[in-house]
């Protein structure tokens, strides 16, 4: 799995590709880690390349979900495959983290909060 990390405006954007797993999802972690660190408020996660996630990944998004909300921190995931999106609709996480089609959306509602 790889992580590429960038900034658009005061957008920050995360980009998953490959399997995101129990041996790959400490590199997500510490991606998440160092925006919530840096003071980052909007945080996208560009999920086109995502090919598969597994509970421990799910784990590292559940794992901020209250951090975010304590520090008013926004954090949309977009581009999922059906594969992957499904996960979060089956285990109903979908309700927990906003999830949007495009990047596009995604900026959209996350300056809209």
């Amino acid at each position: 799995m790889n992580i590429s990390i960038g900034k658009e405006e005061e957008i920050y954007l995360i980009g998953i590709e490959g399997d995101l797993d129990a041996s790959s999802c400490i590199n997500l972690d510490k991606a998440i880690s160092e925006a919530v660190s840096a003071g980052e408020k909007k945080i996208l996660i560009d999920c086109t390349n995502l090919t598969y996630i597994s509970s421990a990944g799910l784990g590292v998004f559940m794992s901020y979900i209250q951090d975010f909300e304590n520090n008013k921190i926004s954090m949309i995931l977009f581009n999922l495959s059906s594969k992957v999106k499904n996960v979060f609709q089956i285990l109903g996480l979908d309700e927990l983290i906003r999830i949007v089609d495009s990047k596009e959306a995604a900026k959209t509602l996350i300056n809209e909060s």
